[in-house]
């Protein structure tokens, strides 16, 4: 029997992160494709060594090789195709992907070592391809391929499925999977239309068989995987089936469901009901997260991208689910928007701050190939970079200048607040010096943007840190080293001070005894535990690392007044 060898490539950004677009491929083709067709996914990152994914490549010794692409990626994957092609000057080339379904045409015409584009959803056209080519016949009628025919370019509307696809979970994919991140898809569409996103131009909002959602569910969290992502675009846009489906992972979690597997939702927080806000707060503490993108608080620009959002009832769910405490909260600002000027901006941060989301997300405008944004560019005339990411240099509302200022900013808001390591500083030195915290991440990303923080070890950052808001007005320096020894004792296990917040090393020796005096304070056995002394408290501060709160990722401080 013939076989057609086929390989499905994909780099990842990072080795944790998974990817679940090639094992749909492979589902699409064990259902739509004839059987002498074997594919083999072969992922990679793309901070590996090209030459080192091609030979993987190459050991599979494929006729066909399928390429999925997206922002992160498709730089690097063009520089594989071209290696790939070298080696295999025979083989075909396929791209896929939202990185080049809503530009096919072009695709192909910048760079000919592609063979074809694959528009849109890619499981039944990828595996109807390979079978043209096993037969030698043509791919003429193949919707959502994209190729060349007569020196022209035959180009076909993204492909949109009405069937639900195949699930592409199987041991192959398990085996593969090895504890990474892993990616759960219970629905396609999005019943929004955001300008500057992709998911409105996936069709309607299409829902798999609940059961099937339940089941796969449980698989992944058996997986070894730590973290399972759905990627539905609006996971509660169906209230009730998201109901249903979170209220599955409350009942069976330690049962079914292993404890320590944490489920991460994308959702609009607007919408959320009161039923649906007291279920999660019945969570596991650690069993959820959710992700929720406020994008902004001008209601100029959110209509500007065809965002409605209910934001009084947005901050109140917010709020609300934060104040139950078991449920990571993650917010998403996005900088480049139209209307959005630095002002604007500042009120949208600092509106999202004093959420006191456990991670607030500073991202910036990219103009996607197909969203309405980059389309449509007299209604949206921004600068921005030929390469991807795509992202906006320069706004009439923001100029250049301003988001690398913004970018610096970024970079100290990871640092100090999304790390999770400075919150009790952060806090002290905002109410003691009346800065907001806009004003306070943009005056230090732009006081440090130009120092090479990069490759910097924690307790120098710490010290740089010290220093820095010492200098700020209101601030007492006792006091603020007693809240960064607090920060540093909650957010890390080795229970060691750095060397710029040490004051006198005998007093901790004199803190131990004091603790040994109290035989109900002693740690257990086997537990490691962290001393200091706050001066400005007039008391000590100990951290027994046992049990890391699975929300905040802190230990809890415990305070003996002497």
């Amino acid at each position: 029997m013939k076989i057609l060898n086929t390989a499905i490539c994909v780099l990842n950004s990072k080795y944790i992160h998974s990817s679940l677009a090639p094992w749909c491929l492979m589902a699409g083709i064990d259902k739509w494709g004839n059987g002498g067709i074997r594919a083999e996914v072969i992922e990679g990152t793309i901070n590996q060594r090209l030459e080192n994914i091609l030979r993987y490549i190459c050991d599979a010794k494929p006729s066909v090789i399928g390429f999925c692409c997206y922002i992160w990626n498709i730089t690097a994957t063009k520089q594989l195709v071209t290696l790939v092609k070298n080696r295999l000057p025979e083989s075909i080339i396929v791209l896929g992907g939202p990185e080049v379904s809503y530009n096919a045409a072009q695709v192909l015409r910048d760079t000919p070592l592609v063979d074809y584009v694959i528009s849109g959803e890619g499981e039944k056209p990828f595996a109807l391809l390979l079978n043209a080519i096993y037969d030698g016949g043509h791919a003429d009628n193949i919707e959502g391929l994209c190729y060349r025919k007569g020196g022209e370019i035959v180009a076909s509307p993204p492909f949109v499925s009405q069937e639900e696809p195949p699930s592409p979970y199987n041991d192959r994919y398990f085996n593969a999977l090895g504890g990474r991140i892993a990616y759960l898809e219970t629905s396609r569409g999005c019943p929004y239309s955001c300008a500057f996103c992709l998911s409105g131009r996936c069709g309607t909002v299409r829902y798999y068989d609940t059961e099937r959602a339940k089941n796969e569910l449980v698989m992944l969290a058996k997986s070894g995987a730590k973290t399972v992502k759905l990627v539905d675009r609006t996971f509660n846009a169906n209230r009730k089936r998201a109901f249903e489906l979170v209220d599955f992972i409350i009942r069976n979690y330690e049962k079914e469901i292993p404890k320590g597997v944490c489920f991460h939702f994308e959702i609009a927080g607007d919408i959320l009901d009161d039923e649906t806000i007291k279920l999660l707060c019945t969570a596991p503490a650690g069993a959820i997260q959710l992700e929720i993108g406020l994008q902004s608080y001008n209601k100029k620009t959110l209509e500007a991208i065809n965002r409605h959002t209910d934001i009084d009832r947005l901050n109140d769910n917010i709020k609300r689910l934060i104040e139950c405490g078991n449920i990571h909260i993650h917010v998403d600002l996005i900088a480049g928007l139209p209307y959005e000027d630095i002002n604007s901006f500042s009120q949208s941060f600092n509106t999202a701050y004093n959420l006191k989301p456990h991670m607030l997300q500073l991202g910036f405008l990219k103009l996607l190939h197909g969203s309405p944004m980059r389309e449509n560019r007299q209604s949206f005339p921004c600068g921005f970079s030929a390469d991807p990411p795509y992202e906006v240099t320069e706004t009439p509302w923001m100029t250049g200048d301003e988001l690398v200022c913004l970018h610096h900013a970024e970079d100290a808001l990871d640092r100090l607040y999304n790390s999770g390591r400075f919150r009790q500083t952060l806090d002290y030195v905002i109410k003691q010096s009346g800065i907001t915290p806009f004003e306070l991440f943009l005056k230090m990303g732009e006081d440090l943007g130009q120092k090479n923080l990069y490759g910097i070890t924690l307790d120098d950052y710490t010290g740089l840190v010290y220093d820095y808001f010492g200098r700020f007005s209101g601030v007492k320096k006792p006091a603020l080293r007693d809240v960064m020894v607090c920060d540093r004792l909650a957010a890390n296990p080795n229970g060691r001070l750095p060397a710029a917040l040490v004051v006198d090393n005998d007093e901790i020796k004199t803190a131990l005894k004091e603790l040994r005096k109290n035989p109900h304070i002693r740690p257990k056995k086997g537990v490691k535990r962290g001393v200091a002394v706050l001066h400005s408290q007039n008391c000590i501060v100990y951290v027994d690392y046992e049990d890391k709160n699975p929300v905040t990722g802190e230990y809890r401080l415990n305070y003996l007044h002497t």
